[in-house]
């Protein structure tokens, strides 16, 4: 009897000493579980991914090709120090059909300091140059150009920062104490657009609105480029400045199609 109540005892100590130690592993392992989940991207009801996360499949790119890839699930604009032009990967893939009128856009971004990008919307394919067609929504936290990320460049500018645009410049600018978002952390970026509104939002926050006269038929815009009442999306490669380089990340590129 008393051997009995001995080994008894032994196997209890025994089921402590395995359950403590499977509690103490998965104390250790949460911070990890924390940071995959943080990095995750988050289910959205009405969205579509536009990027796999491992090619550039559905994407399409002409002139300064190696100016993109993808590493780790995010697609990297790096322009090494040089200027051989731009470099622009537009969406050629099935959603929509690659052409898009009212839409939810968000894309997860991050840039290096100096980095100059930017995120087209109602464009269309164009094998090298500038787009000649629709409207670039601007990245750029640190740059020498003022034109800061959310503006709508050539229509309508946000600027913060020591880069000052002219003193005597007509542009249609927002001025902002504080910086909404910076180099070296990851940042979401939203454009809004149903029917002529454009919003913009950092982080969840909206940061620009403006209404597009004559949203519905083709025109030249203020910029010189022409505005298309729909189109494709477009990253930018931008040209760094002189002895810089210019990176930008993006992942989790996602649309929401609005009825029209």
């Amino acid at each position: 009897m008393f051997k009995r109540i001995a080994m008894k005892t032994i196997f209890i100590d025994e089921t402590r000493l395995k359950t403590t130690s499977l509690l103490a592993a998965a104390a250790l392992l949460l911070p990890f579980a924390a940071a995959f989940a943080a990095n995750a991207p988050e289910t959205e009801e009405g969205f579509v991914s536009l990027f796999d996360g491992k090619t550039l499949e559905g994407w399409k790119i002409g002139k300064n090709a190696n100016t993109f890839s993808v590493h780790d699930g995010v697609i990297v604009m790096d322009y090494l120090a040089g200027d051989q032009g731009p470099a622009h990967l537009f969406y050629d893939g099935p959603v929509g059909n690659h052409s898009f009128k009212n839409f939810l856009l968000k894309v997860d971004v991050m840039t290096s300091p100096y980095a100059n990008s930017g995120i087209y919307f109602h464009t269309e394919y164009q094998e090298s140059e500038w787009p000649r067609k629709g409207l670039e929504c601007q990245v750029d936290n640190s740059h020498s150009d003022w034109r800061r990320t959310g503006s709508l460049y050539g229509i309508k500018h946000i600027t913060w920062g020591p880069e000052k645009p002219p003193a005597n410049t007509k542009e249609d600018i927002i001025r902002l104490d504080k910086a909404p978002v910076t180099d070296n952390v990851w940042y979401t970026q939203e454009v809004i657009y149903q029917d002529g509104s454009i919003t913009v939002k950092l982080d969840g926050k909206t940061v620009l609105e403006y209404q597009m006269p004559e949203a519905g038929v083709e025109h030249k815009l203020p910029s010189g480029s022409t505005w298309l009442p729909r189109g494709t999306f477009c990253l930018q490669g931008h040209p760094p400045m002189a002895g810089k380089g210019s990176k930008a990340c993006f992942k989790n590129i996602r649309v929401k199609i609005l009825p029209d």
